[in-house]
């Protein structure tokens, strides 16, 4: 009998036989954009590696019938993984999805489960899959627990063996490829002691400084680079150790959670990081024009506020004035910890990377006086009925320089 607990859930697949293949659902694999191809993207190399017999190029479209059990949601399905491969014969598309779950009754497609932490345990051979569609926060914590951290259009998998390695996202592979560092490209610094979050991302921000670009690439483009970096030290760090074995079990869990928290740790923190250096360049003085991580109120420390924290703090300075951005990698579950954050403002900012978000989430968001702030390139992951309400950061910026560096 399949457990309703997901740590006893994570715990019955963990047999050496298994495959974790870890992401958090886009709008695009939902139905919450309603686009065409609902059901989960895996990336081609992923699950042709997965599902051998669907590797079929000379076949135009191949799938393979798979049985799925959403354990999460009591629910089974005999669905399919499909190779949209006319790029081989005349068309353009090349991609692979596991498609047949019916409708917004199946959780892999409800609308209300865009940006949850899905878990698909594949089974030797690909014959069969267990899924778990994780339903709230606590239990995205315990998976991210187990494999690290889980960040919108990355994945992370997790192989026979325990190995477990995060997976760049395939769509902009030029930029991914030039951010790897070879052992002797790293510091010998960094390999004596961990860079910190801002080391790494100034790093990514001098080899993707991309100035003529919109901000919003440019932080897509050195949030992938950045992504890299870390992976580069963390493998030059790791991998000795790692190949020379351990003594102990003890000594292999606790360089495994090292391992597992840092990863976690980075994400939020260099989100912020790439921002305050992309408002940098965009003309904004810190001090002046805006504030990082500077109080409001006694106990609060919204991410960034503007034109400064002595501003908001200044009774007399007007309040249409005012304007305060959270940011926050995901905000299925998070956003409402903004409505705490920045109590003169009736209007909260809220950038996020999450890849879409259903109507009725958005709705309520906005009737709570948060305004999603999303990279131009993430939009078309939304609701096309969202998509006028969304700002981009590129457009945040703009409205808040007028603001911040009127009179100045």
């Amino acid at each position: 009998m399949i457990s309703t607990d997901v740590t006893d859930w994570l715990e019955l697949w963990s047999g050496k036989e298994s495959v974790w293949y870890v992401k958090r659902l886009s709008g695009n694999d939902t139905l919450a954009n309603g686009a065409h191809q609902a059901g989960p993207y895996i990336p081609r190399d992923t699950l042709l590696g997965l599902i051998p017999d669907l590797d079929r190029r000379g076949e135009l479209n191949p799938r393979v019938c798979l049985d799925i059990h959403i354990d999460s949601h009591g629910d089974r399905k005999l669905a399919s993984a499909i190779w949209y491969n006319n790029r081989f014969h005349g068309g353009t598309r090349n991609e692979t999805r596991l498609t047949g779950f019916g409708g917004p009754g199946s959780a892999l497609l409800d609308p209300d489960n865009t940006g949850a932490v899905s878990v698909f345990a594949f089974s030797a051979g690909g014959k069969s899959c267990n899924v778990w569609v994780c339903r709230n926060r606590t239990e995205e914590d315990v998976v991210e627990d187990r494999v690290g951290i889980v960040d919108p259009g990355r994945s992370v998998i997790r192989s026979p063996g325990y190995s477990i390695v995060p997976v760049s996202p395939d769509d902009r592979p030029g930029s991914r490829r030039r951010c790897r560092l070879s052992p002797e490209e790293i510091p010998k610094e960094w390999i004596a002691k961990f860079p910190s979050g801002a080391d790494i991302v100034a790093r990514a921000v001098d080899m993707r400084p991309e100035i003529s670009a919109d901000p919003d690439r440019r932080l897509l483009h050195r949030r992938d680079c950045e992504f890299e970096i870390f992976r580069s030290v963390e493998e030059a760090r790791e991998l000795p150790s790692i190949r020379a074995g351990f003594s102990t079990m003890g000594e292999f869990l606790a360089r495994a959670q090292s391992i597992l928290q840092r990863r976690k740790s980075r994400s939020g923190r260099s989100l912020e990081l790439h921002i305050r250096s992309i408002f940098i360049e965009e003309g904004l003085r810190e001090g002046r024009h805006f504030s990082h991580q500077q109080e409001s109120e006694p106990g609060r420390r919204p991410d960034f506020l503007f034109p400064s924290a002595s501003a908001y703090r200044d009774s007399s300075f007007p309040e249409s004035r005012l304007r305060m951005l959270a940011v926050k990698t995901t905000c299925r579950d998070r956003w409402r910890q903004v409505l705490n954050e920045a109590d003169r403002m009736r209007t909260k900012h809220l950038l996020t990377l999450q890849e879409g978000i259903s109507e009725g989430q958005f709705r309520e968001m906005r009737d709570a006086g948060v305004r999603l702030v999303i990279p131009k390139p993430s939009m078309r992951k939304f609701p096309k009925s969202v998509r006028p309400e969304l700002q981009s950061l590129g457009e945040f910026i703009a409205d808040t320089r007028r603001e911040t560096m009127a009179g100045a």
